[in-house]
């Protein structure tokens, strides 16, 4: 098994690291990113997890599920060209729900597991 940190204030605090190697997968937990918008963040959250699948030896392209979430769901469709680009031939299987996040000025947070190279 191979824990990846990135750093972040939240893995600390809460106890957490931002991916797990384990099982044949890699499994990124929750990202939020930073921006003042829901496509700005997603595209932040999307380079951490981009870094931490590398880290791992993975990319975008092994990704076989994904989570969304928001706390509105009419945000969503400004972030879909966004990940019909980052996943482009390849898509994973994919759930996004409305939900509370941890802090408000967070608008998405997005959760993947990949195929473990």
């Amino acid at each position: 098994m191979k824990r990846i940190s990135s750093g972040g204030a939240f893995e600390a605090k809460i106890g957490y690291c931002r991916a797990v190697v384990a099982g044949g997968f890699v499994h990124v937990a929750g990202t939020v990113g930073q921006g003042d918008d829901v496509v700005s963040q997603c595209q932040s959250a999307l380079e951490v997890i981009g870094r931490a699948l590398a880290e791992a030896g993975a990319s975008f392209a092994d990704v076989v599920r994904v989570n969304y979430y928001l706390p509105d769901a009419a945000e969503f469709e400004p972030c879909w060209p966004l990940l019909a680009e980052t996943f482009g031939a390849n898509p994973p299987a994919a759930t996004m729900i409305e939900c509370g996040l941890i802090d408000p000025k967070y608008r998405i947070e997005i959760e993947v597991t990949a195929v473990a190279p």
